[in-house]
Order: structure tokens, then sequence, then C-alpha cells
């Protein structure tokens, strides 16, 4: 049987879908540079609306369902096969998964008299992609990994449940809440383990000896305290118990983060945005349980978009760029384009977390953040885009 390599090295069509971060971190990121503006343009400019559907629901759906579904599609696909010892899907198949991926896209601008079948459409990716991962965890008995099938599920269902608002109010809003926290999930379970791994691969090359703390129980207890404030905050987000559940979990994670010394890598962007990607969650989780605590001081809005905004929006470029970078046989080294593109994240996310507290200047915040926002993921598009859709070096 072939190896992974092996796979790769045999396999002779597009380059685009010899691997699936290929596809997705492209063409993901170049969703994430138009949907942004098109959202603020209609807010701004129109009548509110993209296509047949509420603006602001649309743009909802679209970071969560469409943007993120696509890079955590693109990464999985990529690590699961070095997880599991199993051949990655490529070609045909992974061609097929990207079209269902576009379809959703799509389907988002279908009128009205369509909405079922425009849900089923976008639907079907989540669904599929599941299955998929399920698949291939469960063929290698690699139990540690899970957690991940079940967050990917619950990501499905989600989406789902998104669609289903108008039939069960109540699941537009929750299948919200519960995307945002099945990607903050992801976050601290997947960005827990790259972080400090690749800041120990770093701090070795540079002769340091003290590197980061290794994962023993405080980070499995900051874990289950992260997860058990997101279920609370998907079932009972504005509850008081819910809020010092999300403050506890936010500093525990800030102290974390410290204990893996990101400051040590300070000279290298590469490493040094994934720790700051990770502060993030830290300070959303913080901010939404103080929207809990103390509504009338902190909006809610700028905890959900310190984990939106900041913690995704930097944490996947971070793992975009690192990522197309090895696989396609760079240096793992930051230039200076790409460090320009992890400033560009880092400021529309301050710009954005900041908006709902100046409220005078809310709408040229929202503006200046969205042009941010586009700028960096046009950036990764352009530099980026030639190593992913043509062959590794």
């Amino acid at each position: 049987m072939a190896t992974t390599a092996q796979s790769i090295r045999q396999y002779s069509g597009p380059p685009l879908f010899s691997f699936g971060f290929r596809p997705f971190f492209l063409f993901s990121a170049v969703w994430a540079a138009v949907a942004v503006p098109v959202w603020v343009a209609s807010m701004t400019l129109g009548d509110g609306t993209v296509g047949a559907t509420d603006g602001r629901l649309w743009h909802i759906h679209e970071m969560l369902f469409g943007y993120l579904a696509g890079v955590i599609a693109g990464f999985l696909l990529t690590a699961v096969p070095n997880w599991t010892g199993r051949l990655p899907v490529t070609g045909v198949k992974l061609a097929g998964l990207f079209a269902l991926w576009l379809a959703g896209r799509a389907a988002g601008f279908l009128p009205t008299s369509m909405a079922v079948p425009a849900a089923v459409i976008d639907s079907a990716f989540l669904v599929v992609f599941a299955a998929l991962i399920w698949r291939e965890v469960l063929a290698a008995k690699n139990r540690r990994n899970l957690p991940v099938c079940l967050l990917v599920s619950v990501l499905a269902a989600a989406n789902i449940a998104f669609h289903l608002r108008d039939q069960i109010p109540l699941f537009g809003p929750g299948g919200e809440r519960a995307a945002v926290a099945v990607v903050t999930g992801l976050i601290a379970l997947i960005g827990g383990r790259v972080t400090p791994s690749f800041t120990q691969n770093w701090t070795q090359a540079q002769g340091l000896l003290k590197g980061p703390t290794a994962f023993n129980r405080f980070d499995a207890g900051v874990l289950a305290v992260t997860g058990v404030a997101l279920v609370a905050w998907v079932a009972a987000p504005l509850s008081p118990l819910t809020g010092a559940a999300l403050v506890v979990a936010g500093g525990a994670n800030l102290v974390r983060l410290a204990r893996w010394r990101g400051w040590l890598a300070r000279r290298e962007a590469l490493v040094w945005i994934l720790h700051l990607g990770y502060a993030w969650l830290g300070v959303g989780l913080i901010l939404l349980g103080l929207a809990a605590l103390a509504p009338d001081a902190v909006p809610f809005t700028a905890g959900v978009h310190a984990l939106t905004t900041g913690a995704m929006g930097v944490e996947t470029l971070a793992i975009m760029t690192r990522a197309t970078r090895g696989h396609t046989g760079r240096p793992r080294v930051a230039d200076r384009t790409t460090t320009v593109i992890y400033l560009l994240i880092l400021s529309a996310a301050v710009v954005r977390v900041s908006a709902p507290f100046l409220a005078d200047w809310t709408v040229v915040l929202l503006a200046v953040s969205a042009t941010l926002w586009a700028l960096a993921f046009a950036g990764f598009a352009a530099a980026y885009g030639p190593m992913l859709w043509r062959r590794s070096l």
C-alpha cells in the first residue's frame, strides 16, 4: 500500500486538487476578502440585503459556515492523514467536496422561493465533510482525535439549525452561538497543540534551552473549563453564572498562553502570530463574560468579534500561511508580505472590537475594519495563491 508521501508524488492531476489545503485555503481567503465588504456595502449603501437575505444574517452565515468551514476543511484534510496514517483525499473526490462548498456559497444568492433547496445545498457540505472525518479517524482507531470529529459534527448541526430559524426561531441564534463555540473549541484544542509545538521547534533551532511548558493537567483543566463555559454560553448566554465561567475560562487560557513563552519567538512572525491569535481567544472569552455580568458597560458584540475577527481571523491566517509554506516546500519563515498580512488582520480585529464601544464612530470603524480584513485576505490570496495552484517546489 502506498504511503501518504508516495500517494502525493504519484498524483498527476491539477495541482490545486493534490491536497485539501490548496483549494480550501485559497478560495476561503478569496471569499473572506469579498464577503465582508459586500455586507458592509449592503448595510451602508444599499437596502441591507444580500441577494434575498437580510445582510446581517448572510454575513454571519458566510463567515461561520462559509469562510471558517472552508478553512477548517482545508486544515483537517491536510492534518488527518498525518494523524491517522491514511491516504489523503485528492483528485476527483477532493474536487467534488470543494464543489459542494462552492455550491453552498452560490446558494446564498438564490431567491426566497428557493429557500429550501438553498438550505439543503448549503448544509450538504458540512454533513458530508463530517462523515468523511469520522470515517478516517474511526478507520485508523485514532481515538485521540474523536473530539475533533464531534466538534465538526456539531458545526454541521449548527448550520442546519441556522437554516431552520424561520420554523424554530430559537434555532437561529442558538446555531450561531454553537458555531462560534465550536470554532473557539477547535482553537483551544488544536491551537493548544500547534502553538507550543511550533514554538518548541523554533526555540530548539535557536539553541534556547527552556521553551514552552509541556502539556499537563493544567492544560487539560483549562480545556475542560473552556468547554463547560462555551456550552453554558450556547445554552444561556446572558446568565451571570455563564458570565463568571467565561471570565474564568478566558483568564485560564491567558495563563496557559503565558506558559508557552511566546516572547522567546518575538523575532519570527510565523510563530508569534500564533500566540497573538490565541491571546484573542482569552480576551474574547473574558469580554463575553463581562457582557453577561455588566451588559451596560461591555457590548455583547465586542466579545463575539474578539473571538471571530480576532481569534478566528488571526489564527486561521496564521495556520494557512504556515501550512502553505511548509507543505509546498518553502522555508517556515515569514517574509515581509506575510508580516504585513498579519499586521492587517490584527489591526482589523482591534478596530472591530473597539467599534461597539464608540457609538458615534461605529459605522466608520466597521468600514475601516472591513477594509483591513479584506486587504489581509486579499493579500494572502495574492501572495500565497501561486503557491497553492502550482506544483510544490
